[in-house]
């Protein structure tokens, strides 16, 4: 599905060829290392990045895809052991030394695709210094809708498994857990699986989680649902959410 996309797997005359021949785009996944419930493990956004800005490269066309930025704002996820969490400042000073990089070699897109919801306010805070840094010849973008994007996944459990959908809560649930049984089925603890906090992911709870911190809302680090998770639903929430960002994105 990767083939002739990842930029890390290129030689640098592969590089320049396919910029010279019109790939003049580039997507960089945003993702994180953080708690993911009892069930999954801390790579989960890392990964889901890696999946995600391949399929959105795909759909662009004329994309190659930047190594993902591994760690992310976490910061909400500290009350929980093994997570890592990148400063505000540090996450942006990152993500500028990305753009200006893949600017100077003739990319004339950068889009970020973040794949965890603490960079997504981040992001959109560093869109203006970001596409300073490397105009006029570069365009920067960042899809930075996080509500949006739950309704993605809202959208591919109910496509698939309609009576499910009150499951989908925004983190370590039934889409986040079935997009890695199709990533990475081998870390999945299938028998871990179990309900979180069950409440509608609206602005209220993003400023909660965002204040308090992740464990004052749920003890076991799981927003929705895990249960019920299956391959098929995680290949439906992968094609909306890669639908939607290209969309948005095109828009």
């Amino acid at each position: 599905m990767s083939d002739g996309l990842l930029l890390e797997e290129m030689t640098w005359p592969e590089v320049a060829q396919a910029i010279g021949a019109g790939r003049t785009t580039v997507v960089v996944a945003v993702g994180a290392i953080e708690q993911h419930g009892p069930h999954l493990p801390l790579l989960v956004d890392a990964a889901r990045g890696d999946r995600l800005a391949v399929e959105v490269a795909t759909r662009l066309g004329d994309a190659l895809v930047a190594p993902t930025i591994r760690v992310g704002c976490s910061e909400h996820h500290m009350g929980f052991p093994g997570t890592l969490s990148l400063r505000r400042e540090t996450l942006e000073a990152i993500c500028l030394d990305y753009a200006v990089s893949l600017a100077r070699h003739g990319f004339k897109r950068i889009c970020f695709v973040p794949s965890h919801g603490g960079n997504f306010g981040p992001l959109a805070g560093m869109l203006e210094g970001l596409r300073a840094a490397v105009a006029p010849d570069c365009r920067v973008d960042a899809y930075t809708d996080l509500l949006g994007f739950m309704d993605f996944w809202q959208a591919g459990v109910g496509g698939h498994e309609p009576d499910l959908v009150a499951r989908v809560g925004g983190h370590a649930d039934i889409a986040e857990t079935s997009e890695m049984l199709c990533i990475r089925p081998d870390l999945v603890r299938r028998e871990r699986a179990e309900e979180g906090y069950v409440k509608t992911f609206d602005q209220e709870l993003m400023d909660r989680i965002f204040g308090e911190g992740f464990r004052s809302v749920t003890p076991n680090g799981i927003l929705g649902d895990a249960r019920g998770a299956t391959e098929q639903i995680g290949e439906a929430c992968i094609r909306a959410a890669a639908d939607g960002i290209v969309a948005a994105l095109q828009a």
